[in-house]
């Protein structure tokens, strides 16, 4: 029996990353896709095959509609029929007010963010719905719980795009429930992932932790079980469904 071929967008570092190697630990082939840097995908990738699965590496940034053509096109020639998708891949800018953000950052928040997402997801249902012929399949997006919280007074603009990523779930899992693509959502909350480095807050998990009902960040591995399951055929009748992993908060 053919393994499932699942895609994880963003699976260099973070949550990607631990959803590439937990999804390899349950015997799907992986593709890891990563916008820069390949050292740590290949690193990624190398801890996937010594779990006995195949990992392709894949570079794209997903912001740009024609990489996200060429990623999938690559797939279909070098790995074979795709069976899941996980939309992960995501930026966050610095700590701002909304009133202090500019157009570029805005509209590179929602290009990589909401667009990157859409795009792989159209070029996934194409290649798993029966409607085009496909077996079927499954597509985990990752929010955020800021979906539901706004983020004020950091960036409302990341809060606002994941809040377009939960609309996504929810219309796009009543769009394709009848043709064999499974879609639902992951909220992760604040989790010790290098995120928070990247908008100039490297200490903001673990500062924010007295916030957290559970009094502690998440762990990336956490967030990719739930990502995991939701793939699975554990989950053969749940669609449209957007779980908080955030330890209550």
């Amino acid at each position: 029996m053919a393994r499932p071929l699942t895609l994880i967008t963003g699976a260099s570092r973070g949550i990607g990353a631990a959803t590439a190697l937990a999804c390899a630990r349950e015997g799907h082939d992986v593709v890891i896709h990563y916008a820069r840097d390949e050292q740590a995908a290949q690193a990624v990738a190398t801890q996937a095959t010594a779990l006995g699965v195949r990992a392709l590496l894949a570079q794209a940034d997903v912001a740009v509609q024609a990489d996200v053509a060429r990623l999938f096109e690559t797939i279909d020639r070098e790995a074979g029929p795709l069976t899941g998708l996980v939309n992960n891949a995501g930026i966050v800018g610095a700590k701002a007010r909304l009133d202090e953000v500019d157009a570029e950052r805005l509209q590179r928040m929602f290009a990589t963010n909401v667009y990157g997402s859409i795009w792989c997801a159209q070029q996934a249902v194409r290649r798993m719905s029966t409607r085009y012929g496909g077996a079927g399949g499954a597509i985990v997006n990752v929010s955020s719980v800021a979906a539901r919280l706004g983020s004020p007074g950091e960036y409302v603009d990341y809060a606002a795009s994941k809040g377009a990523i939960d609309t996504l779930t929810l219309g796009l899992s009543k769009e394709v429930a009848a043709e064999g693509v499974r879609v639902n959502g992951v909220r992760p909350g604040i989790t010790d992932t290098g995120i928070h480095a990247s908008g100039g807050q490297p200490d903001r998990a673990w500062r924010l932790a007295p916030l957290i009902p559970m009094q502690r960040p998440g762990r990336p591995e956490e967030v990719a079980e739930a990502i995991v399951w939701l793939l699975s055929d554990a989950a053969s009748y749940t669609t449209g469904a957007i779980l908080d992993v955030g330890g209550g908060r």
